[in-house]
């Protein structure tokens, strides 16, 4: 197919037929999570379960992909879900418009996925991603912190034991070495100290970019058996 012609030069026919079986759920689409489902679709993915309970705000604009003044109010999975059948009409697209809590986690797990991307916001959620990721052997990467930093190259895709600097890293750091947690806890992480101008959470265009794709990029490359560590 013309539309892969590039992608099965570069990786192969049996590599591409592999993307396009596996299944992957995004747990937020904002400027981290947006550009994993962009990224993602465009890799051959070919099944998404994407999650989220925001509508598109004009502060979005300046960082997310589907933000645009066209798209204000819109239901964030229903613009993805037309977005990424734009892309790859094939490509099977479920939709969750829910906020993830701990209460209702149990809704990431209700069907066998290949890749759970973690890329919300809320650190309980995240933890409780790690505990049962790593129990079920679940493959899965979180994406820490994005805001208030400047350096895309500060971005690394890591063991949350390597960890350093970054403030939500170090809480889940912390929380897998009290509990004693086994395997693998991948995340992209970065190693810029944050210095905020003013109040508030700051963010650019090409920052919380960079990490998404990182995301992608260990995603795809370990599926086809390349391994960052």
């Amino acid at each position: 197919m013309e539309k892969w012609a590039r992608l099965e030069s570069l990786v192969g026919e049996k590599s591409l037929e592999v993307l396009k079986n596996t299944k992957v759920l995004v747990l937020g689409l904002g400027g981290v999570g947006g550009y994993v489902v962009e990224s993602l679709a465009r890799s051959g993915i070919g099944s998404f379960i994407l999650i989220d309970g925001d509508h598109i705000e004009k502060s979005n604009i300046n960082r997310q992909i589907i933000a645009l003044n066209s798209t204000i109010g819109l239901a964030k999975v229903d613009v993805f879900e037309k977005r990424i059948q734009d892309i790859s009409e094939e490509c099977i697209v479920q939709k969750k418009k829910v906020f993830i809590t701990k209460d209702n986690i149990d809704l990431l797990f209700q069907e066998k996925v290949d890749y759970i991307v973690d890329a919300c916001d809320t650190i309980s959620v995240k933890k409780e991603i790690i505990r049962i990721c790593t129990k079920r052997k679940i493959p899965f990467i979180s994406c820490m912190g994005t805001g208030n930093k400047k350096d895309p190259l500060a971005f690394e895709i890591i063991d949350i034991r390597k960890t350093s600097v970054d403030p939500i890293a170090r809480i889940l750091r912390k929380m897998v070495k009290e509990e004693h947690i086994q395997g693998k806890v991948m995340v992209v992480s970065s190693r810029e100290v944050s210095k905020k101008v003013c109040e508030g959470i700051s963010s650019n265009s090409f920052v919380p970019a960079v990490a998404g794709l990182l995301c992608t990029s260990y995603i795809v490359n370990t599926i086809l058996g390349k391994d960052h560590e």
